[in-house]
């Protein structure tokens, strides 16, 4: 294997890892910001338990994602020289701004907030997990401004071999970022609903703590057919359209469009091959791309014809990841709504199909989400930058195939414990519970 190959599956395996941590955050911190609001107000004690009980999980969500990203940046200067000579004038601050305006500020109120309960004014204690919320938000955002200039770049000029920034602003809002921030934001929240709804339907089936998961299941049923169909519109289609002007080689790659055709066809299912570029079983839906697309049931879209064959990027993976996302994303949406149509015929409760069904339901939006991703940055390859800088320029070549292969089976040995650990506190403090709460509380 050569020094490319294992750069990339290094890099490919951290982020994979530490992506699992941020989304929960995020879509964690907003419902904790509800279900705190909710139970302040009401001065209701089972809002309260339940803030409590998310909030020790928030907080052990947020320590094994600090760990495992910290090497994830270190990667750009040892595996990734040439790439960081490149942008670093660009990519350097979103990074910095990063740090500086979002993780000190997540990472301050999120202590607060668990550790201030019952020792700071309840407004206070609510102003902590809304300022944690808000700073893993700016988070995300900074580190998708990042991302995005890689697949949209904007506001620099290439002087002296080396990516320029001349229009900060220009950079920051280049024409992918807004669609891809509502887009993995709104995804987070999906990820938090199911993870909220599984853990309440496992205390239903195991008739634990009823009075809080009834609270906590309700609520994350609504919230999270909401989140999920905002997934799919306008966040889904409007990002779908911006990657079909901007990156037309990927949204090809993406909906398996081998040849331009108008009036393009959209592929609910199909086989895709490489070599040749062929969909085998297709079944199809005709003029639904160009018009998902442009808004035009006529349009012409390129296909991979008609793009050099050296900046096709690999079909197979881009197409598999693209559609299996999907499928999952029709799939949230179908049982949040069969959920929601049990509550509101008072018979969600009692019904133990549908709670086994979220109950193991919850990795499920974790996995759409690193769908998602590989369909991003595999179908931006060849490019590291799209249109600037290919994949196969950007590695450090002082960096040997021995070293890359070490460090690629230690980090995942670390990993493997590091994930272990994890989940051994997660199903702990699951298995726990929220602490009971008082009779007269609930009458």
């Amino acid at each position: 294997m050569d020094q490319v190959l294992l750069a990339r599956i290094q890099f490919a395996m951290t982020i994979g890892f530490h992506f699992i941590f941020p989304p929960l955050t995020i879509g964690l911190a907003w419902m904790l910001v509800i279900f705190e609001a909710i139970g302040w107000k009401k001065k209701d004690e089972v809002y309260a338990a339940i803030g409590k009980f998310f909030g020790k999980i928030l907080g052990l969500i947020f320590a094994v994602g600090v760990a495992s990203g910290i090497v994830m940046e270190f990667q750009f200067g040892t595996n990734w020289a040439e790439y960081s000579k490149f942008v670093g004038d660009i990519f350097g601050a979103p990074l910095a701004a990063e740090g500086v305006f979002a993780f000190f500020l997540e990472s301050t109120f999120l202590g607060l907030y668990i550790f201030g309960r019952e020792k700071v004014s309840k407004g206070t204690h609510w102003f902590s997990i809304f300022m944690v919320a808000v700073g893993s938000t700016i988070s995300g955002f900074w580190i998708l401004v990042a991302n995005s200039w890689q697949q949209t770049p904007a506001g620099y000029v290439v002087r002296n071999g080396r990516a320029e920034l001349t229009d900060f602003w220009a950079s920051v809002f280049n024409p992918s970022t807004m669609p891809r921030f509502y887009h993995t934001i709104d995804a987070a929240l999906i990820s938090a609903a199911f993870f909220v709804a599984g853990v309440s339907a496992y205390y239903l089936i195991k008739n634990k703590h009823t009075e809080v998961a009834k609270t906590s299941l309700r609520f994350a049923i609504v919230f999270g057919l909401i989140v999920s169909v905002l997934e799919v519109f306008p966040f889904g289609h409007e990002h779908a359209k911006q990657v079909a002007e901007t990156q037309p080689e990927k949204f090809a790659a993406t909906q398996g469009l081998y040849t331009s055709q108008e009036g393009a066809p959209i592929a609910i299912f199909a086989f895709p091959t490489d070599h040749p570029p062929t969909l085998k079983v297709p079944i199809e839906i005709p003029g639904l791309l160009s018009w998902m697309a442009f808004g035009d049931f006529k349009a012409k879209i390129k296909g991979i014809n008609e793009f050099p064959r050296e900046n096709i990027p690999p079909l197979f993976l881009t197409f598999v990841s693209y559609h299996n996302m999907v499928v999952l994303g029709m799939y949230f949406i179908l049982i949040m709504a069969i959920a929601s149509y049990l509550l509101y015929k008072k018979k969600l409760f009692e019904n133990k199909k549908i709670l086994t069904v979220l109950k193991w339901s919850v990795p499920l939006p974790l996995i759409a989400i690193q769908l998602g991703w590989i369909a991003a940055e595999v179908g931006r390859q060849p490019w590291i930058v799209y249109h600037l800088m290919k994949t196969k320029d950007a590695v450090s070549f002082t960096v040997g195939t021995g070293e890359l292969l070490f460090s690629i089976i230690l980090f995942a040995l670390i990993y493997i414990l590091l994930g272990s650990i994890f989940l051994v506190l997660l199903f702990k403090k699951i298995k726990h519970g929220p602490e009971p709460i008082a009779k007269e509380a609930l009458q």
